[in-house]
């Protein structure tokens, strides 16, 4: 699969019902904290790594992957050392 550009991410988040398109610039090594999102995600990494934690899954995420979480579930998220971009597809 290619990897998609801005334009084609948003089309298709905007397609299946996400409604809200933002690009989030995460500093390096940041460490936040189990909190919840009152939105469902869709989101692409674009730049860098870190880790998604849900529950005792951990998911090393980098560029090139995909990754959904639904609203309200507890997670915890921390930056690698180069911090990372990712476009995220919100549905309010």
């Amino acid at each position: 699969m290619n990897s998609p550009t801005l334009t084609s991410f948003t089309a298709q988040s905007l397609e299946e019902g996400f409604d809200e398109i933002i690009v989030r610039e995460w500093d390096a090594n940041l460490n936040l904290d189990t909190h919840t999102h009152p939105f469902d995600v869709s989101a692409y990494v674009v730049r860098g790594e870190y880790w998604l934690t849900v529950g005792e899954e951990v998911k090393h995420l980098k560029a090139g992957d995909f990754f959904r979480l639904a609203r309200d579930v507890a997670h915890a998220e921390l930056y690698g050392p180069e911090g990372a971009t990712v476009w995220v597809a919100r549905a309010n």
